[in-house]
């Protein structure tokens, strides 16, 4: 493994959309991730690999192994959140650039073919719809929902997919492709905590939590604040505050890795002197488990029911995404772990809340996933950082994983 070089890359995609907070700025799709991807792809074809594009700007550095076959994968992506940090998506890219940069200095020639990946808009922050890049690759997209999208500055995705030199019908083709890759590792910075207060460097993903979203809306009757008295008042927003509460109390009663939020919120008519008439919130449930996460979710409605009727207000629920969370096989778990006792980490196994394209591979193919350290747990912000020593370490573990893989008959 070579640190400096690796160093050096991170510092040198940094530069790309760079602000001056320190952070990045490289929507999907735009000129910046464009860059950014033509820089990788330079160092790809420098380490060895057939680098090749598909429809959805998808990109894929292959290299020959000795048999024929579906290859083992790893990569990330490149694109970042407004004001993002240096290290979600490109550590996972250069980590597996720098296994091939070692392969070739060590002259190693795989049993089995080895896919690199530098998906396209991961983060999903031009058009609120994340993972497109996987999900066109996985043939999970389709063109009615590419037909809806429209980003900020009201370009529509046909309008936007054109100027970046590809077509709705050549992203659509993207999933021609989909078989080549027959298992997948990502590296990814951990974005919590629990690597720092362990004190290790690296985790084992053990699940990747799949979300889904209850908008409710609570409907009371609007009054004026000082005409209305507290006796009789029908508040959908003490309704909201009670339902709120109450559901910080409910993922523990399905799972330990089960997790519920309210993060959006909106008062009507919203005056300072004006009982409201209507509340609308949604709420995130996530869990690595999808018949914990559906019970949670079942558990949820029904508290929302209860307060309503007891306030005797009405409530509208609409359950309206729910995606697959993607467990990691156990066995694969233990194989990582064997990697890790070569370097002395100590595994510790780590649930993803947040998604990752692994778990849109994760829904047809084995897939497992890296964590590695996350300075106070800080991701999407400039102040994101992980040490370099600790991304060696990750890169170290990732080349015993993929070789593992690699060599394995099954």
């Amino acid at each position: 493994m070579n640190g400096e070089r690796l160093a050096a890359r991170l510092d040198e995609l940094s530069k790309i959309g760079k602000l001056d907070s320190g952070g990045v700025n490289r929507p999907g799709y735009s000129l910046e991730e464009k860059q950014a991807k033509e820089m990788v792809i330079g160092w790809m074809k420098e380490a060895g690999l057939a680098v090749s594009i598909d429809g959805a700007g998808n990109v894929f550095g292959e290299l020959n192994g000795c048999k024929q076959g579906r290859a083992v994968g790893s990569g990330s992506h490149l694109d970042s959140v407004p004001n993002g940090g240096n290290f979600d998506g490109p550590l996972g890219v250069l980590a597996a650039l720098e296994v091939v940069e070692a392969w070739k200095e060590q002259n190693y020639v795989p049993a089995k073919p080895f896919v690199m990946a530098i998906f396209s808009d991961e983060e999903g922050s031009r058009f609120k719809s994340g993972l497109t890049g996987s999900r066109a690759f996985m043939g999970q997209i389709t063109k009615e929902e590419l037909d809806s999208l429209v980003d900020e500055d009201g370009k529509t995705f046909a309008e936007v997919i054109t100027a970046f030199g590809s077509s709705v019908e050549q992203y659509l083709h993207a999933a021609s492709q989909k078989g080549k890759i027959g298992t997948f590792v990502e590296v990814h910075i951990e974005q919590g905590k629990v690597l720092e207060r362990a004190g290790e460097p690296v985790g084992i993903v053990s699940g990747i939590a799949g979300p889904a979203w209850v908008e409710l809306t609570f409907i009371g009757e609007a009054g004026h604040a000082g005409n209305t008295p507290m006796m009789g008042r029908k508040d959908p927003l003490v309704a909201a505050g009670m339902f709120i509460q109450a559901i910080e109390k409910l993922p523990e009663q399905v799972s330990g890795t089960a997790v519920a939020t309210v993060g959006k919120i909106n008062v009507v008519p919203n005056g300072v002197n004006v009982i409201p008439g209507r509340v609308d919130l949604v709420v995130d449930i996530r869990d690595i488990y999808e018949p914990a996460r559906d019970q949670l979710v079942d558990l949820i409605i029904e508290k929302a029911k209860n307060i309503s009727t007891g306030r005797q207000i009405e409530v509208e629920i609409k359950i309206n995404t729910r995606i697959k969370p993607v467990p990691i096989a156990e066995d694969f778990q233990n194989r990582i772990s064997k990697a890790f006792s070569k370097y002395d980490i100590k595994p510790n196994f780590i649930p993803s809340g947040a998604g990752h394209d692994s778990m849109i591979l994760g829904t047809e193919i084995p897939v497992a996933m890296l964590f590695v350290r996350s300075k106070d747990g800080i991701s999407h912000n400039p102040r994101e950082w992980t040490s370099l020593n600790d991304c060696v370490y990750a890169v170290h573990v990732l080349k015993e994983v993929l070789e593992d893989l690699i060599e394995t008959e099954n």
